[in-house]
């Protein structure tokens, strides 16, 4: 009995020690800063209290110089951003990058010595000359400099609207992990000390300022007011320069009046004792001010604002009520709000979605009110999941925007009904597929869109299940303890876990956090059932979004058309829009007009997911059939021939080690199963007593062939200088064909770029090369130009008149091969046609908009410009005809975003110019205009590179 009362009184003691064990530092900021509109720039000076109150001595202290994030290429958060897909910032000038300098630190007036980051540019380590014991406070200070950059990533500036955030040298934190030195990144936010904040800024008077704590300047809080009803006035035509600013007739507040450039200025004093882990402030010379109090139900009052530009207006009219409602919501459901401000304010359209600071937040244009509401919400709730309980959302993210998550969604649910789960929708499809991360998984190792699936929406699913677990009254006080306890403070993931088990008990508990490092479906969403969809009915598609099941059929009228088939009518049946089916179908039959036949294509894949070295494994059987010629006897019968294709095959695709990769690779097998009618002409003579009749009897026998085809695909679709290459290998019965095909896009710094093709090709025969099996396999030759439809002879791609030798529909190309866009059709033997090697280089570069004659239209057309060089086998014989290298350039015009590309040559080889010389009397340059359609081949992962299709 006595060892269990010493092992209890042990536990109680050790549980004491434990919950007096929790401290964290303070730096408590007076700042001095003036902001040079013209310039893009701020000179300022901070003083920093910093007080230790860890048991350790500190030696040094890592500060974080957030604005060098924008100073060059170089930086963590460039090439996060490229990693991200987005090159904005990458290819910005000079003028729109940014930096801080002319830091000079100081201890208690003493000089201190420097050090740079081994890694990152915007840290800093400043060595403490006299160690900082615990309890102990020094004083820091530092004059600064920051040229501020374009708005590229939650601050700097667009035009005359300014963003400063992540602006002034700041500690990082110093916990019982240590110190937390981090770069800038656009994904992953931020960890900092709380402290006061004592702030005065100057900057051209006609500027209205939003800004993080309490302005303490009256008169300027009278001219606010009269900022309710602006709007930008009308510029009269007038030689003489007109001042833009409406005239208000309550005077500018001027604490401290001085000239930045010629202008006149204002001081405006801004502080927040309550303390906080950062400050922020926004101005813009067209603001419009709605205010409003809100009533708490300690009995509190508190001032709600909103700032934004006459622009949106009409969205942002109501948006202080919906900034009330948010902030009463998230007091009633977490804990009451504690400061005295409140401010939500519109960012320029640089600027995309929602950025929290403490007290305020920015949101870039919306779109729709219910839109504008969502993001006000959330970016206030972070007021709670950030700033008063404040988690390392580096490291944890879901205790930030998941939690969050969470509570906005029960806000907008309470508010509008049921949404749709698109989300939902999205990460039960990277699910799936096996390309999710666990919950528990820092921010800057999230994949770009699994940072938002995961670590906001599955979270938020994985609150929503702790709720229903415990029931709403007990979640509810759950939630009220937690902030009780930790508001102000740091929160770790044990420590929220601590007060789940509270409530919920250790051993589900544990069961409940072991899923926030699985990946997966939460078990409590897994979908059921099957919905057929008819996507023309009307809110079919919504409705199926409020309630998706596992399987969707999707059913829909179809429409084709082809030369020899004319219109073909019929329907579309498929599941591929289900996210988490194993098996997928895709079948749409329809009736040709002209033919009087069944034809259509059809899909069946199942597919095979594991987290190994294979990640899926397609098992897949299509199937095509459609007329693809036909002929006219001298008795004007007609002879439709048609081709039934079956292809079996297998898809590997490898996983990559990285989830933020941007490469992928796949090997592929392929037997394509053809059988196809030809026209078969037998020749009769009939004797009679004075002559010999000749007959002519015409039939479309069919006839099978097969090919196999092995491709093995790596890509990199990296945001900067894509590639990727294709090794395929493709055997019949006569022959090999091997093919080797890389494309290089170079981008160009504003926009668009150049696209570098290569081509090998090498044809093989088996066994002995005979004129018979020469004639056979013409049609499988490698080609200098882009294939014609009796070369395409798998039947992958579309053909308006696949066996067309006259009319429009005869100067239709696939991009196969040598992909030239230049033909010699009627030639009985084509230029660059061999059954040797051929080898091309080919080049496609976008115009500038600025320079593109078709700009001039209302509908907007791009224009590139392309050129082609290759060379083939025969052009190295002795007695060749033509050049050993050949040659064509000329413009491309991309239409429907590339599924239909015109062709037009302007310049080429002698042998091209010769042949058309002497085969295209009339209408010469029309007809050598080629075209291509690219339905089926078109590259959707870079629509998208994270998404499966």
């Amino acid at each position: 009995m006595k060892k269990i009362f010493i092992f209890l009184l042990a536990n109680c003691l050790l549980t004491i020690a434990r919950s007096q064990s929790y401290w964290q530092q303070q730096a408590d900021y007076t700042i001095d800063v003036s902001l040079n509109d013209k310039e893009k720039t701020l000179d300022g000076f901070e003083s920093i209290l910093y007080t230790n109150h860890s048991p350790d001595t500190l030696h040094f202290i890592w500060f974080h110089l957030w604005p060098n994030a924008y100073k060059n290429d170089r930086t963590a958060f460039s090439d996060q951003l490229l990693q991200n897909g987005n090159t904005r910032f990458y290819f910005s000038n000079k003028e729109q990058r940014g930096y801080i300098n002319r830091l000079d630190f100081k201890i208690d007036g003493t000089t201190a010595t420097t050090e740079d980051h081994p890694q990152y540019i915007d840290v800093i380590k400043v060595l403490l000359s006299t160690p900082l014991l615990p309890g102990g406070q020094i004083n820091v200070t530092t004059p600064f400099h920051v040229k501020l950059p374009f708005n590229f990533s939650r601050g700097g500036y667009d035009g005359e609207s300014f963003q400063i955030t992540q602006w002034y040298p700041k500690p990082a934190v110093y916990d019982k992990a240590g110190w937390h030195p981090m770069p800038y990144l656009d994904q992953g936010e931020f960890y900092s000390e709380f402290g006061g904040y004592d702030v005065r800024v100057t900057l051209p008077k006609d500027y209205v300022v939003a800004a993080t704590g309490e302005l303490q300047d009256a008169e300027e809080k009278e001219w606010l007011k009269n900022r309710a009803n602006y709007s930008i006035p009308e510029i009269a035509k007038s030689k003489t320069p007109v001042n833009k600013r409406r005239v208000i007739t309550s005077k500018p507040a001027i604490t401290v009046a001085k000239k930045i450039s010629g202008q006149e200025t204002k001081t405006l004093h801004f502080k927040q004792t309550n303390v906080v882990h950062d400050f922020a402030l926004f101005a813009d010379k067209n603001f419009i001010v709605n205010s409003d109090t809100l009533n708490l139900t300690a009995g509190r009052t508190l001032n709600v604002s909103s700032y934004y530009t006459p622009s949106q207006k009409n969205i942002w009219k109501n948006s202080v009520q919906y900034a009330k409602e948010a902030l009463r919501f998230y007091s009633a459901e977490v804990g009451e709000y504690p400061y005295n401000v409140a401010s939500v304010v519109q960012g320029p359209q640089s600027f995309g979605g929602g950025m929290e600071y403490p007290t305020i937040t920015v949101i870039s244009p919306s779109s729709s009110a219910q839109a504008l509401d969502d993001v006000i919400a959330h970016e206030l709730g972070h007021n709670w999941f950030y700033g008063l309980l404040a988690t390392n959302e580096r490291d944890h993210p879901w205790m930030d925007e998941g939690i969050n998550s969470f509570y906005e969604d029960k806000y907008i649910e309470q508010k509008y009904g049921k949404q749709p789960k698109l989300m939902e929708l999205a990460f039960q499809a990277k699910a799936t597929n096996k390309t999710d991360q666990p919950i528990e998984t820092p921010s800057e190792k999230f994949s770009e869109y699994n940072y938002g699936l995961v670590a906001y929406h599955k979270t938020a699913e994985w609150m929503k299940s702790l709720e229903e677990k415990l029931g709403r009254d007990t979640f509810r006080e759950m939630m009220h303890q937690y902030f009780s306890l930790w508001k102000f403070k740091h929160p770790q993931p044990e420590d929220f876990k601590k007060i789940v088990a509270d409530k919920l008990g250790a051993a589900e508990t544990e069961n409940l956090f072991a899923q926030l490092k699985t990946k997966g479906v939460l078990s409590n969403n897994n979908l059921k059932g099957t919905t057929v969809i008819f996507p023309l009915k009307k809110n079919a598609i919504k409705n199926y979004t409020l309630n998706p099941t596992k399987n969707s059929i999707i059913v829909s009228p179809s429409l084709g058309f082809n030369v020899f088939d004319k219109l073909m009518i019929g329907g579309l049946a498929t599941n591929y829009g289900s996210p988490t089916v194993a098996l997928n179908f895709l079948a749409i039959p329809m009736y040709a007009t002209g033919s009087n036949n069944l034809v259509g294509l059809g899909k069946l894949n199942y597919a095979v997911r594991s987290d190994g070295f294979v990640r899926k494994t397609d098992i897949f059987l299509n199937a095509s059939s459609f007329s693809m010629d036909e002929f006219k006897d001298e008795d004007n019968n007609k002879y439709k021939m048609r081709f039934v294709k079956l292809v079996p095959g297998l898809r590997f695709t490898f996983k990559e080690k990285d989830p933020r990769s941007t490469v992928t690779k796949h090997l592929q097998w392929k037997t394509f199963l053809i059988n196809e009618q030809n026209l078969h002409i037998a020749v009769d003579s009939i004797k009679r007593p004075t002559d010999t009749v000749v007959k002519f009897n015409y039939s479309t026998p069919w006839t099978n062939r097969y090919l196999n085809q092995l491709q093995f695909v790596y890509r990199d679709l990296r945001a900067l200088y894509p590639f990727d290459v294709a090794l395929q290998a493709e055997q019949a019965k006569d022959f090999v064909r091997t093919m080797l095909t890389a494309n290089y896009f170079f981008n160009y710094a504003k926009s668009g770029g150049l696209n570098v093709r290569f081509f090998a090709g090498k044809f093989f025969y088996l066994g002995e090369k005979t004129i018979q099996k020469q004639f056979a396999n013409d049609r499988y030759y490698l080609n200098m130009t882009g294939p014609k439809g009796y070369e395409d002879y798998t039947y992958s791609d579309y053909f308006i008149g696949r066996n067309k030798f006259d009319g429009l529909s005869n100067q239709q190309i696939m991009i196969r091969d040598g992909a030239f866009k230049v033909r010699t059709d009627l030639l009985a033997s084509k230029v660059g046609k061999t059954d040797d090697w051929l080898m091309t280089a080919n080049f496609v570069s976008t115009v500038p908009q600025k320079i593109n004659p078709l700009s001039v239209l209302p509908v907007k057309i791009p224009l590139r410009v392309f050129a082609d060089v290759g060379t083939y086998a025969e052009a190295w014989n002795k007695n060749a005809d033509a050049d050993r290298f050949l040659f064509d350039f000329g413009l491309q015009i991309p239409l429907f975003y590339e599924t239909v590309n015109i062709y037009v040559p302007l310049f080429y080889s002698n042998v091209y110019r010769d042949y058309f010389k002497s085969t295209i009397p009339n209408n010469r340059f029309l007809k050598t205009i080629s075209f291509s359609i690219n339905f089926f081949n078109k590259d959707l992962k870079k629509l998208n590179r994270e998404l499966e299709f």
